[in-house]
């Protein structure tokens, strides 16, 4: 079974839909308002627990009824929290989410999840020399990525970095990911370079291997001085793009075992099944669900 260490962000996502996106100044009847468990990390650390892997989470929650609530959820999935620390100062994070026609704007405030820090990381340091992957991401301070990618390299680790919210990034330890995962945006971004330019070129730029997502046209893939390589995405009924990065993520991060075609391939079409319903973790698919999907591809 693989190991998947996931260093990042708890939220309760309150989410609504509307028929479209609100202009400033302006209030518009919604069609519907949930709360689902959200957040980058949560995220990743669900999806990959469903596609069968052993999954460790470090992170942090208030002490408050999401808090309460995001923890029960997590530990039914099965995901280690031993080290996902109790905050009696500080709220759980939150995410405000709009959904309409089949898009997402969302609003984060992190408040336990800026308390993720290098020492909590480092309290993790075992755990993480006996995982397959690490999975982190940018909901968390700059500092803890840093010091989680860097104690991988140290340990000998793969470190997945998921880009987002984007941000530019040192190269000194940008260099020691396996593979960073952003879109065309953050790729510009997380190079300082411009948007304008193919993302194909920024790809061979960079000074770690890229796995670049762009939707439905699926994924871009390359490694260091190799060709760039592209997996066409799935066609699906979209309801909610919500959690399909985080889908990708997880999926590339349990199926890099088998090779960067094989583990992207899965990654597009975990993420294409993950659309097709409610809520980020709401629609993230079971490892029998994605091997029937493959089944009937390939038959």
């Amino acid at each position: 079974m693989t190991r998947i260490v996931v260093v990042g962000s708890i939220n309760m996502d309150l989410v609504t839909q509307a028929p479209r996106f609100v202009r400033p100044g302006e209030t518009i009847l919604g069609e519907r308002f949930v709360t689902v468990p959200g957040g980058k990390g949560a995220n990743q650390a669900v999806a990959a627990a469903r596609l069968g892997a052993k999954v460790a989470l470090v992170g942090a929650l208030g002490v408050d009824a999401f808090g309460r609530q995001l923890r029960q959820g997590l530990a039914s999935e099965g995901i280690d929290l031993d080290h996902v620390a109790h905050l009696h100062d500080e709220a759980s994070g939150t995410a405000s989410i709009t959904i309409a026609g089949g898009e997402n704007q969302i609003i984060v405030v992190p408040g336990a999840n800026a308390r993720v820090t290098p020492a909590r990381v480092e309290q993790a340091r075992e755990m993480i020399r006996r995982a397959d992957a690490v999975l982190v991401q940018m909901e968390i301070p700059l500092e803890t990525v840093e010091a989680t990618v860097r104690l991988g390299a140290t340990l000998d680790v793969p470190v997945i970095l998921n880009p987002a919210p984007a941000r530019q990034l040192p190269v000194d330890w940008l260099k020691l990911a396996r593979y960073a995962t952003p879109n065309q945006h953050e790729l510009a971004t997380l190079l300082g370079a411009d948007p304008a330019t193919d993302f194909r070129e920024m790809m061979r730029q960079a000074p770690c291997p890229i796995v670049l997502t762009r939707g439905s046209e699926g994924a871009w893939y390359h490694e260091q001085g190799a060709p760039v390589h592209h997996q066409e995405g799935f066609q699906v009924e979209v309801v909610d793009s919500t959690g399909a990065g985080d889908t990708f993520n997880a999926a590339l991060a349990t199926f890099l075992h088998e090779g960067a075609a094989s583990a992207v391939h899965k990654a597009c079409l975990a993420a294409a099944l993950s659309v097709t319903k409610l809520g980020a973790q709401g629609g993230m698919p079971c490892l029998a669900e994605l091997e029937h999907r493959l089944r009937r591809r390939s038959g």
